[in-house]
């Protein structure tokens, strides 16, 4: 019988990052993760502190940047790979209006420090830009594959990864925890993304999903060092590859390709890349999103010792660490679990 301090179902990046403050504060755990969720793996990884749409800060961003900064720096260090790419994110602007608008959200609380009052003018040929750009601060991508694929090889070489699918109906509540086929632990934390709506314990909570589909395309006259948001976000990869999404469908919760998924993202594209491409891989994930557009984290209504870490939407990168901290101070510490996050919020019915 293997002891634990924690089983952890899903190693996406609210697993990752639940794990890796487990195991920094010398805890054991033992992760569990059969590889169907792609939300995390296919993420186009932007952390980006404003709202592009409407020009506002993203919610508790400092708090946020505060923490997942430094822990993707200290996975780098770990797993001697290059994670953190500190590149800005260039808004296109459409029009005058949508300058002056840029211009005055500058001066809003809290946004000031994450935008840039200069006025960059587009000088690549390649992009269709007439108003040019505005540029975001303190941004950047996690390469998420390559974390996810590091991560997990360093969970294999310490044998603290089981790549079969969960069996819930083996789980065991007992008085010091719980029993999993050969392992006993204290803990059991649930963070299997989209996965969730087949779990048992905690299916109730309204997990909504949106399926996304990616692009990676070949542009070698692009050139492009910054990440571009225009009607969809190009993302430079490396070797003239970028990134390309994504869609929304809320309907259709496979990780299927569609045609139609792929036209989308090419007329989008169309609309201001003037360059030559190719494209190379089509890629989709289901998005664990919630109506409200809050996590849902917090402890299950009837079995103390069992949570959930899930939700993290379309901003996993920034948001993943903050509530595994959030998680971990709630347990470990008896701290109060931030109320906007808790799972409390919906009742149990």
């Amino acid at each position: 019988m293997k002891e634990v301090d924690y089983l952890i179902v899903g190693c996406g990046l609210a697993g990752i990052a639940f794990t890796e403050e487990i195991k920094t504060n010398n805890g054991s755990v033992m992760v569990f993760d059969n590889k169907s969720q792609k939300s995390s793996t296919v993420a186009g990884g932007v952390y980006n502190p404003v709202v592009l749409n409407r020009f506002t800060a993203v919610w508790r961003v400092k708090e946020q940047l505060e923490i997942a900064l430094p822990l993707y720096s200290q996975l780098e260090e770990k797993l001697g790979v290059k994670l953190d790419y500190k590149t800005p994110v260039y808004r296109r602007f459409l029009s005058s209006e949508e300058q002056n608008d840029w211009f005055t959200a500058s001066d809003k609380p809290n946004l000031g420090e994450f935008i840039s009052t200069q006025l960059i003018k587009n000088v690549n040929t390649g992009i269709d830009a007439d108003f040019g750009y505005g540029e975001v601060l303190n941004s950047g991508r996690i390469d998420t594959a390559q974390l996810i694929s590091a991560y997990k090889k360093d969970l294999k070489s310490h044998d603290e990864l089981d790549e079969s699918d969960f069996q819930y109906n083996d789980l065991e509540v007992v008085a010091s925890g719980f029993l999993y086929q050969n392992i006993k632990a204290k803990h059991i934390i649930f963070a299997e993304g989209f996965g969730l709506i087949h779990n048992p314990y905690f299916n109730y909570l309204p997990m909504v999903g949106a399926k996304g589909e990616l692009l990676v395309i070949h542009a070698p006259d692009l050139k492009m060092k910054f990440l571009l948001k225009a009607s969809l976000f190009l993302i430079p990869l490396g070797s003239d590859l970028y990134k390309v999404g994504a869609t929304y469908q809320w309907t259709d919760k496979t990780n299927t390709l569609t045609e139609e998924g792929k036209t989308e993202l090419l007329t989008k594209l169309h609309a201001f890349l003037k360059c030559d491409f190719t494209v190379v891989e089509h890629l989709a994930g289901i998005r664990p999103t919630i109506k409200d557009r809050r996590p849902l984290v917090g402890q299950h209504p009837e079995y103390k010792n069992m949570y959930v870490l899930n939700g993290l939407g379309t901003r996993g990168v920034l948001i993943g660490p903050y509530v595994s901290k959030q998680l971990f101070n709630t347990i470990e510490k008896g701290a109060e679990l931030n109320p906007e996050i808790n799972i409390t919020r919906f009742l149990k019915r």
